[in-house]
């Protein structure tokens, strides 16, 4: 991370936290972070299962919340019905993912740079630069990733009713494109970039400023002598900053989020493909202005707990790939 980003409001420098992209061994920071990532993905996947479920679930559903969804998956379909279209996204999500922390990484150091000459003030300097590599990165991104999440989308609806049946991932594709052709594999693509990445860039900083906040009340910044923190103080820090991070980034994201899970899954009136309107209309007819934080429970969940071990895995993969000294 930045040097802007390691400091407390005293400007007291963080240990062992300013390990910027030069001094990153790249090879090993992309190898070991895919393993580190696709564990973090395994744990965290059944809620998003739940997530979408609940998202695309009609008004009179018999099974609609959390654990009612929960409980029926377990007893329909077991434990894999939890896991529907994970291998696709554990593939597919590595080459999106690289694509998304090399563009943080740059975009985020070349914001920093660009700060330091306008001289702006460390604090919002920090939150530009994330906030807008977060932005970019997640935009750049999705290109990979929305055909990826719109197939294993359709795998996890499976079971409810008037989802389509696939016989595994290559049978979804393959079903898709025959019905749609290349822009079945993007539909809501334009929903997902208005989803993501302002939920990237929320997350990020929201990240960086919740940190200062929770420095301060540990007493840095006070003015006041104090030690540097411990290591163990940073992790907890860093961990309670992407709690809040990923609840705020949720609660702001969801009812896009909604609508951009229906527009994947879900099919017009008249059997072609529903616009945004057509979606929104028809979510406002069966659920209110409820409907558009359907999920946001899961959602909430998710992305709470996703930003914390997702930034405590980043910070760790990151200490793990800085290049020895020669």
């Amino acid at each position: 991370m930045s040097a802007a980003q390691n400091r407390t409001p005293a400007g007291i420098s963080l240990p062992q936290t300013e390990i910027n992209w030069d001094r990153l061994d790249k090879t090993k920071f992309f190898v070991v972070g895919a393993g580190l990532f696709s564990g973090v993905s395994a744990l965290l996947y059944p809620v998003s299962v739940l997530k979408t479920r609940m998202q695309v679930a009609r008004a009179d559903a018999v099974h609609t919340t959390a654990l009612s969804i929960f409980k029926h998956v377990l007893r329909s379909e077991g434990i894999p019905g939890l896991y529907r279209g994970f291998g696709l996204i554990i593939t597919g999500t590595i080459p999106s993912r690289m694509v998304f922390l090399t563009t943080l990484e740059t975009t985020k150091a070349a914001t920093l740079k660009l700060t330091e000459k306008l001289d702006v003030p460390e604090t919002s300097a920090a939150a530009i630069a994330n906030g807008l590599a977060g932005l970019v990165s997640s935009m750049a991104s999705q290109t990979v990733f929305v055909p990826l999440d719109v197939v294993s989308q359709r795998l996890m609806v499976q079971g409810t009713p008037g989802a389509t049946k696939y016989d595994g991932s290559i049978d979804a594709i393959r079903k898709i494109l025959r019905a749609d052709g290349i822009r079945g594999l993007y539909r809501g693509f334009g929903m997902s970039v208005l989803t993501y990445s302002p939920s990237s860039a929320v997350w990020w900083a929201a990240y960086g400023s919740s940190q200062r906040l929770i420095w301060r009340h540990l007493g840095y910044g006070t003015g006041k002598e104090k030690q540097p923190p411990s290591q163990a103080e940073v992790v907890l820090v860093q961990a309670c900053g992407g709690i809040v991070a990923g609840g705020t980034s949720a609660l702001a994201t969801t009812p896009m989020d909604t609508v951009k899970t229906r527009l994947q899954v879900m099919s017009s009136e008249g059997g072609g493909r529903p616009t945004i309107k057509q979606t929104v209309k028809q979510l406002l007819r069966d659920d209110g202005w409820g409907g558009f934080y359907k999920g946001v429970g899961p959602r909430f969940l998710s992305m709470s707990l996703w930003g914390t071990s997702m930034i405590t895995t980043y910070e760790f993969l990151k200490r793990l790939s800085v290049k020895q000294e020669a």
